[in-house]
């Protein structure tokens, strides 16, 4: 009991992925248990009864929720282990804290939009507030690999669901959403980030990915 880690999730949560990566940029040893959100088991419910979603990091039985959370707890917990996820300096952490919740409360909801509106001049008319928000994330990878410096850290983690979400969305509304040329270094981000051994190797299958966003696009378009 003293080391186990366990984390619910789905096998294609992009919030649960954040805690994936983490979990294997620090090394650390975890039992994966895959949920069925429209069969949720007693355990997840228990874990986290206010939102009953995943991920839920369960460690040492005491479980903790929200993914930006749970990085953080990862990133207290496992001091010695690889790179820390945060900054060391107060600003620098709390400018982390700052991006991240600017990619879940703004850049996200945007990007989603796009997928959710019905009808072509709909989603063009959201490509507005979306290529807004990824011109001010672009501003934050000047002269940086990745958001946290040389190496994958918080924020890079909160964005990753772009690294290969994007272009499966583009696929399944047939729709250009990301243009590289204007966004060079997002671009280059987007490559590094999915090429880290970390994130490789723990990305969900494309084409799974396809079949089940096609699924929910229709879903979309078809509700009243």
């Amino acid at each position: 009991m003293a080391d186990e880690v366990k984390l619910y999730r789905t096998w294609s949560s992009r919030f649960s992925l954040r805690i994936v990566w983490a979990l294997h940029i620090k090394g650390i040893e975890y039992e994966a248990i895959f949920e069925d959100l429209s069969h949720k088991s007693p355990q997840l419910l228990q874990y986290n009864p206010v939102h009953k979603k995943v991920p839920v990091l369960v460690h040492q039985g005491k479980p903790i929720c929200e993914s930006l959370v749970i990085l953080e707890y990862i990133d207290e917990t496992w001091k010695k282990e690889t790179t820390p996820l945060l900054p060391q300096d107060p600003y620098e952490k709390a400018m982390a804290r700052f991006w991240a919740k600017f990619v879940d409360d703004k850049l996200l909801p945007s990007v989603w939009s796009i997928f959710t509106e019905k009808g072509d001049e709909a989603k063009k008319e959201a490509f507005v507030p979306a290529v807004q928000n990824l011109e001010i994330i672009e501003e934050q990878l000047k002269e940086k690999k990745f958001f946290g410096g040389d190496s994958i850290g918080y924020v890079d983690l909160a964005l990753g669901w772009m690294a290969y979400l994007v272009d499966v969305f583009e696929e399944v509304i047939d729709l250009k959403l990301f243009d590289a040329h204007k966004f060079p270094l997002l671009s280059g981000w987007m490559k590094n980030f999915s090429d880290a051994p970390a994130i490789k190797q723990h990305l969900p299958p494309r084409d799974k990915l396809v079949t089940k966003f096609q699924l929910l696009h229709e879903k979309f378009q078809t509700a009243n």
